[in-house]
């Protein structure tokens, strides 16, 4: 009775569900653009670790007080 059971319930190896094995071009374009979503998410963790690492590297060497030393006028006329 037990083995009528388990027979009747599990289904032959061959006659597994069909599964379908090509994706629609919806599928494939949502996983292309997921996959760059992924790659330009790495790019950023990976700028953001550097930046914080080493955030005076990322700044300029000379700031907007550099030209203050000439007059204004000069750079008005230019």
């Amino acid at each position: 009775m037990a083995g009528e059971f388990l027979s009747s319930t599990l289904p032959p190896s061959g006659a597994a569900l069909p599964v379908s094995s090509s994706l629609t071009l919806e599928q494939k374009a949502a996983f292309v653009f997921v996959f760059l979503l992924f790659i330009f998410l790495g790019l950023l963790i990976v700028r953001c670790f550097r930046i914080l690492l080493d955030p005076y590297r990322s700044m300029p060497s000379s700031t907007w007080t550099d030209y203050m030393e000439k007059d204004t006028f000069d750079y008005r006329i230019a």
